[in-house]
């Protein structure tokens, strides 16, 4: 069962578990993946309510993203599970089923096909209506430097996508 909300309402809830760490989930044909984001927005843009989820290029994530524009946004509403945060976080779904290996329970959707994550009840299902790299050159070196390490020469750099929120609610059992 899910108890329908206005996400704004929640929008305090999603910046404080942002520090630890939400899931977005994404799915393409039968492949469910659920990855740790640290960086994300809820607001309005182009009169519509968004949230702005960043993800990097290497990611399978945004492979399944760029598949199928649309993604759940997973938060907690009580204690973090530490394990999911560990695996989700650091562990690639191109490697492995970390719904499977979790035991994560997945809740059907109610607009898109991405599912929702029971262990994580508050949920938005997002549909991708831009998806933007990040501008490099704007970027301050100090920034640079920190969060974007060359690598062999590269730098790992995010896309954000923008997700219309076209459905919000608490997962219930």
């Amino acid at each position: 069962m899910k108890k329908m909300i206005d996400a704004f309402d929640y929008a305090g809830e999603f910046s404080k578990k942002m520090k630890p760490g939400i899931l977005i989930t994404t799915k393409s044909g039968e492949k469910v993946n659920s990855m740790v984001i640290g960086w994300g927005t809820i607001g309005i843009e182009w009169g519509r309510p968004m949230f702005v989820a960043y993800v990097r290029e290497s990611r399978f994530t945004r492979e399944l993203l760029d598949a199928n524009g649309e993604f759940t946004i997973n938060c907690p509403l009580d204690k973090i599970n530490p394990e999911i945060i560990s695996v989700c976080g650091t562990k690639s779904g191109r490697d492995m089923d970390k719904i499977k290996e979790l035991g994560l329970h997945l809740e059907e959707p109610l607009e898109i096909s991405v599912p929702g994550i029971r262990e994580f009840p508050l949920t938005l299902e997002c549909k991708v209506v831009f998806k933007n790299p990040q501008p490099t050159q704007n970027i301050p070196q100090e920034i640079l430097d920190r969060y974007y390490p060359e690598k062999d020469g590269v730098r790992d750099f995010h896309y954000a996508y923008y997700g219309e929120i076209v459905s919000a609610y608490i997962i219930e059992e």
